[in-house]
């Protein structure tokens, strides 16, 4: 499961273009929690802070506890960030509030192992990456860190393909009209070239006039 970050905020007041650039100027990134059945409410955050989060990796895949001052914390997940065009620093992040119960859609790493005992890899096949992530519909109680896609066994030419893969309990794709591919063994491009040029030279003999028999009778 996913680790939960706990993020310390404080409270904003005032809404507006006018009290966001003001707390920019004093270091924070505004915000805003909203949904869960309550009104939404204007948060800062430190940039520093959360810069170094979103540097960290998978923030909006990460459950977050935002704690609003001395409030209880708020189980949360990073819905949006917005960043300066220029810069590409964050200016203003949303979040979302969950309950355990809730259930949403989510981007997840695919962590590919046991390479080494794949004899399709053994020979120079290549492994090729359709998706490094996977969209899927999670309990955000049970949010997996990644979805783990064995390559034991595979040989040039195997695909792995959605329905090959061991899901975390509770989890479903969100794609559900089709068995979509994650990944394929390839063969290396030396026998791909090899064979390329085999083909060839197969079809230019066929193309090829027969010669005539020199012996005359």
């Amino acid at each position: 499961m996913a680790k939960t970050i706990e993020l310390e905020v404080t409270r904003r007041d005032g809404t507006g273009k006018g009290a966001a650039r003001s707390a920019r100027r004093e270091g924070f990134v505004p915000g805003v929690i909203y949904g869960g059945g309550k009104d939404p409410e204007t948060i800062n955050v430190k940039h520093n802070v959360l810069l170094k989060q979103l540097k960290a990796g998978s923030f909006l895949a990460r459950l977050v506890k935002v704690k609003i001052d001395d409030g209880e914390p708020q189980t949360t997940i990073c819905r949006a960030v917005q960043r300066d065009i220029v810069r590409d620093l964050p200016t203003h992040v949303d979040f979302l509030r969950l309950s355990e119960r809730s259930r949403i859609n989510l981007a997840i790493p695919v962590d590919f192992i046991n390479a080494e005992e794949s004899p399709g890899i053994k020979k120079g096949g290549v492994l090729t990456v359709v998706r490094s992530e996977v969209e899927l519909k999670v309990r955000a109680n049970a949010i997996p860190d990644h979805v783990t896609v064995d390559l034991a066994g595979l040989q040039i030419g195997d695909t792995i393909k959605i329905s090959n893969v061991d899901l975390p309990q509770g989890a479903v794709p969100t794609i559900t009209d089709r068995d979509f591919m994650i990944a394929n063994i390839s063969a290396p491009r030396a026998l791909v070239a090899d064979d390329a040029d085999e083909a060839e030279a197969s079809v230019e003999a066929e193309a090829a006039p027969a010669e005539e028999d020199s012996d005359a009778e």
